[in-house]
């Protein structure tokens, strides 16, 4: 078939329209993002459908321009600058969940996961549902590629949206954005889990017949179906009278394996603390058993009151994390709670969860002093995790990442529990969320005097 001159330029000008709409979408009609790559607007040196933005002190501005293979934030003038770009997104539902990713390059940039952000804002009719919208995870590093990749659900009065692709203070390096993508996709799963904590202190009592009465503890918690459960503080010494000296064992050894039966028979994980011996040396030690009762990992104490470190305990010196069948834990030990740094470390390590074995107190404030319970509950909310603890004197507890109190003993011995979906991310009402800012807003560099040798009085 002959096409006629006139006809043949139509329809080229036709496929080259079409051409150009399917790119600018990624090649898939699912894509929301307009111009995902940033193509140059013929007007000006922007990226067609972006807006840049600056700060108002139009000084500290990074300079942002379309270049050859994307967009380029440059930070070298100002170790401080800061800027980005941002967009529109129409056609949100709420409810639906979203797929957000984004590629960039990064160039001498020391610490991209302060520096470089990608944010989703929901909106309704363009006017923001929450001020400070939520951060994508990432970046990940990819050998010289940074990856963002999330996936989001729409507040139900949400119709609309704006993603913000931001630098911040890259201290004198660059940023190459290569592409971002907002598209429909199917809702992440909820990660709930039951989560249990006991009280019981035993009076009058021996090592053998503790065990006995905890092993009785994680029967209960199985008979609930408890995914985990935390008992106390070196169980097999407290109410009997008993010494480190002789109530000291290796780890694994008799009191791991009875606790690794019980666990086994009711399918559930288990945090105790024991008295551990490792040849000539005393540890304060937390252990964690898994559904099968084998020993999974243990915690060393790091913080030793005077009435541990006078009796010859030496101290651990790590903050270990470990992988359950429901996400990452972390344990600590009572005094180690009154030092904020602990929980801090696990929290940047990935620990979703801080299990607390503890033999002080969650006793109610009296007098306006600060005791275990407000403790617990400012460190769950200073880094966005569940803290349970387990203790002899108050109640045992589990808290939120907002500090509130899911479920108290309430004076009552026993096993109480809350169940808890870990893929829940719950916005502080003009911060955000927690966990994803507070590691970006922590400025480490400054930090310097917490790790130099004390060798004068504070007081």
């Amino acid at each position: 078939m002959i096409i006629s001159g006139k006809k043949s330029v139509f329809i080229a000008l036709v496929l080259t329209l079409f051409c150009s709409v399917v790119l600018s979408n990624d090649n898939n009609p699912n894509e929301l993002v307009l111009n995902p790559t940033f193509e140059r607007s013929e007007k000006e040196n922007v990226p067609a459908h972006w807006s840049i933005w600056r700060p108002v002190w139009e000084k500290a501005s990074c300079i942002v321009e379309t270049v050859s293979g994307g967009l380029f934030i440059d930070g070298r003038s100002n170790p401080y600058a800061v800027g980005g770009v941002f967009q529109a997104i129409q056609n949100i539902e709420g409810g639906q969940a979203y797929a957000i990713e984004a590629i960039c390059q990064l160039r001498n940039i020391p610490t991209p996961y302060q520096s470089v952000l990608v944010r989703i804002s929901w909106a309704h009719d363009r006017k923001l549902l929450h001020p400070a919208g939520m951060l994508v995870r990432g970046p990940i590093l990819d050998g010289k590629l940074a990856r963002f990749n999330d996936v989001l659900v729409a507040p139900k009065q949400a119709n609309s949206a704006r993603i913000s692709l931001e630098v911040k203070w890259p201290y004198g390096g660059s940023v190459l954005w290569k592409h971002v993508s907002v598209r429909p996709t199917s809702a992440p799963v909820p990660r709930k889990i039951k989560v249990g904590t006991v009280y019981l202190r035993p009076k009058n009592s021996t090592p053998k017949n503790n065990l006995k009465l905890f092993c009785e503890q994680i029967d209960r918690a199985g008979k609930l179906g408890l995914d985990i459960v935390c008992l106390g503080e070196v169980i097999t010494l407290v109410g009997t009278g008993c010494s480190v000296k002789n109530c000291a064992e290796p780890i694994p050894g008799p009191s791991t394996r009875q606790l690794g039966d019980a666990a086994r028979k009711n399918n559930i994980w288990v945090v105790a603390g024991l008295t551990e011996q490792d040849g000539d040396i005393i540890y304060n030690t937390a252990i964690l058993l898994d559904r099968q009762g084998h020993l999974a990992g243990k915690y060393r104490k790091v913080h030793l009151p005077r009435e541990e470190w006078k009796k010859g305990i030496t101290p651990g010196d790590s903050y270990p994390v470990f992988q359950t069948d429901f996400g990452t834990i972390a344990i600590q030990i009572c005094y180690d709670w009154f030092f904020p740094e602990p929980e801090a470390i696990f929290a940047l390590k990935g620990a979703e969860i801080i299990f607390a074995p503890t033999w002080g107190n969650t006793l109610p404030d009296v007098d306006g002093r600060v005791n275990g319970e407000s403790v617990f509950r400012v460190r769950a909310r200073d880094n966005g995790v569940y803290m349970v603890p387990s203790v002899y004197d108050g109640n045992s507890l589990v808290i939120d990442p907002m500090g509130r109190i899911l479920t108290s003993s309430n004076g009552k011995s026993g096993v109480f529990w809350a169940e808890i979906d870990l893929n829940t991310r719950e916005t502080l009402r003009w911060v955000g969320y927690w966990r994803s800012i507070g590691p970006r807003h922590r400025m480490h560099h400054t930090y310097a005097p917490l790790l130099e040798g004390l060798n004068k009085p504070t007081y």
